[in-house]
């Protein structure tokens, strides 16, 4: 089992965070996306907030590839529309790549 812990902001709008909240609900997730990351190797998926920063835990099987992820999610029609909303939301951090959304972050403590 991998784990990933990624980070990316959302737009500092009150509004608008709470819209982004209300489509990560049980009910307003996209079922095909969904499906999508699953079929990818990921096992679970997290997202916490704090202001407008968000906080992705994934845990992974050991096969799972991000970059196979990434390509696989530009062909998915599903994943582009479902991106393509959310990017009405999110705020690159500002040390991301160029169209890198979620930035992977370093562990630098463990206990």
């Amino acid at each position: 089992m991998k784990k990933y812990c990624l980070a990316l902001d959302l737009k500092d709008d009150p509004e608008l965070i709470a819209e982004y909240e209300k489509w990560h609900l049980p009910e307003n997730s996209w079922p095909e996306v969904q499906e999508s990351i699953k079929k990818s190797g990921i096992a679970s998926m997290e997202i916490y907030r704090t202001g407008n920063r968000l906080f992705m835990i994934i845990e992974t099987s050991d096969v799972f590839d991000p970059v196979q992820k990434a390509a696989n999610d530009a062909t998915n029609p599903d994943v582009k529309k479902w991106e393509g909303l959310m990017s009405r939301f999110q705020a690159p951090l500002p040390w991301a790549g160029d169209n890198e959304k979620w930035v992977t972050m370093k562990r630098i403590f463990q206990l």
